[in-house]
């Protein structure tokens, strides 16, 4: 079982980044809604410490707060290739430190944060009626995080 004490500040630093920045790629998608899938974001968070697990340093990292400066990225096209290139690096790191069920569990807890993002706030309509669940940006963005983060996304 790989701990926090396998990593250096920065390294861990970066995995507790890891998670929200993948959610905040799928939100900076899209105008709109952002309380909504910072919320939905929380919340995903609440339901994977809730749910416990053998992943010992995924719930060292759940109870750790996360870390991310959206403004340390720029602009959402910014945000969306800096923060894809720092998702990569980070699986990467987890694959040389952790074990393979670690670093699996980890990017889909992190494909989970930003599938909540993308889910929270419904796209077109009027008034709340009709439109989409998830916008085709939001589900562009939600390729490339499960991409960098070599995660596979279930498709109900």
């Amino acid at each position: 079982m790989t701990s926090k004490a396998e990593f250096n500040a920065e390294e861990w630093s970066r995995l507790l980044e890891g998670p929200a920045l993948a959610g905040l790629i799928v939100i900076a998608a899209e105008r709109g809604g952002t309380i909504r899938e910072s919320i939905s974001m929380a919340k995903a968070y609440n339901a994977a410490r809730d749910a416990g697990g053998n992943n010992e340093l995924l719930t060292e990292i759940l109870n750790s707060r996360p870390e991310v400066d959206p403004r340390e990225y720029g602009d959402p096209a910014q945000l969306h290739e800096r923060g894809l290139d720092r998702l990569r690096e980070t699986v990467a790191l987890l694959h040389v430190k952790a074990t393979h069920e670690e670093a699996a569990g980890y990017s889909q807890f992190a494909l989970e944060v930003a599938r909540r993002a993308a889910e929270a706030h419904k796209e077109g309509g009027f008034l709340g009626i009709g439109g989409e669940r998830v916008s085709e940006a939001e589900q562009s963005a939600l390729d490339d995080v499960a991409a960098a983060l070599g995660a596979r996304e279930d498709t109900d």
